[in-house]
């Protein structure tokens, strides 16, 4: 089986770093990903795509990256779900980053961290 995911993109907001009870460093970022053809107006569509960093990929991204940064990500898609207070069942399907590139944009720099 494969599950890999390549996406380039800009973060719609800073990254925001927290730690897990256990001291792990997570960040979830949204990366705004035009599409590569136009619609039926003529226009380009974008996807936000929900992206999870973790250990020193989120604490690397956090320290160096800010809303409008254009990053890489290399990671896997994973889907879960959880129960609202209310009893409803959602369903999330998000990226969970291997690797983060960044590309330029707003700190213009050239790092890979894995």
């Amino acid at each position: 089986m494969i599950n890999q995911v390549v996406l380039v993109g800009r973060l719609t907001k800073d990254p925001e770093l927290r730690y897990t009870v256990d001291g792990a460093a997570v960040a979830n970022v949204t990366l705004a990903v035009t599409r590569n053809f136009r619609n039926a107006e003529g226009g380009i569509d974008t996807d936000f795509v929900q992206c999870t960093l973790w250990r020193k990929v989120a604490e690397n991204t956090a320290n160096y990256c800010r809303k409008g940064s254009i990053i890489g990500v290399m990671g896997r898609i994973q889907t879960r779900s959880y129960e609202k207070k209310d009893g409803q069942r959602v369903f999330v399907t998000e990226v969970v980053a291997e690797s983060v590139r960044f590309m330029g944009g707003k700190t213009h720099e050239w790092i890979e961290h894995s």
